[in-house]
């Protein structure tokens, strides 16, 4: 937590509580009975956790305040939706809460817009150009592009430099019958390999009753570290399937835990 200033929004971060999971049990009695004063606390005791999320977006050029605000927003709702009767820690089910808070905030206050328009034809771009050099080992010109899309060159010339401004990690770059391919997922995190969120919630059991292929590429994506592409040049099926196949694996983990 050294990079970290010690007080985000208002809250000194050297001082906050940490609950143990007896603690955690006997608030949430309290809480499930009413008691507003219990909340209080188990929010309290679970900021850091809040604040160990964040940590990973420190480099994205958000406004820390802002993106811990939104946490306790997850944390929150994750407080409100936890069913103490499953055999499942509060941190496993509050950890991707807090995540898909903090990402829906990061797509919805994007401040640089680029038509959808002018993003799709830039995104097919290049994706077509990554199956190109994929069948041939060569980059294709831009001829060969608008011939391949069946759109003008100078449109694809323009699209291409549109985007050029930055975007968020978060926009989606390519979707194929409903599943979104966003640009988060072209880019290998080797810094947090260790801390990914399914390494640090324990989710051993839900993955060993995936199917082979699930577990392949849930092993790959999330404890190698390794971008859509790269699972799927090593599996040798498109990235689109790649994606979907995560997606459908993430969700049979997520009904197996709840």
């Amino acid at each position: 937590m050294a990079t970290y200033k010690v007080e985000i929004c208002g809250v000194n971060t050297a001082k906050l509580p940490l609950l143990n999971e007896e603690e955690k049990r006997e608030l949430f009695e309290k809480i499930h009975q009413g008691d507003r004063q219990a909340r209080e606390t188990f929010i309290k005791g679970n900021l850091r956790l809040v604040l160990s999320i964040i940590q990973r977006f420190y480099n994205s050029g958000e406004n820390m305040d802002d993106l811990f605000q939104i946490g306790c927003i997850g944390l929150i709702k994750a407080i409100d939706h936890f069913d103490t009767t499953l055999n499942v820690k509060f941190s496993t089910y509050a950890v991707p809460m807090i995540l898909g808070e903090i990402r829906r905030y990061l797509r919805d206050n994007n401040s640089i817009r680029v038509s959808r328009s002018i993003r799709d034809t830039a995104y097919k771009a290049i994706y077509t150009k990554e199956m190109l050099m994929k069948q041939s080992d060569k980059e294709p010109t831009i001829q060969e592009l608008a011939e391949k899309l069946e759109i003008p060159a100078e449109d694809i010339v323009f699209a291409l430099d549109a985007i050029q401004s930055p975007v968020s990690l978060y926009e989606p770059v390519y979707a194929e019958s409903g599943d979104a391919l966003y640009i988060v997922d072209q880019i290998s995190d080797k810094k947090n390999k260790e801390e990914s969120w399914v390494e640090e919630i324990s989710l051993k059991a839900a993955i060993n009753r995936l199917s082979g292929r699930e577990h392949e590429i849930i092993t790959m994506r999330y404890f190698e570290g390794k971008t859509q592409m790269e699972v799927a040049e090593e599996i040798h099926i498109s990235q689109a399937q790649v994606s979907r196949l995560e997606k459908k694996a993430l969700k049979a983990m997520k009904n197996y835990l709840s």
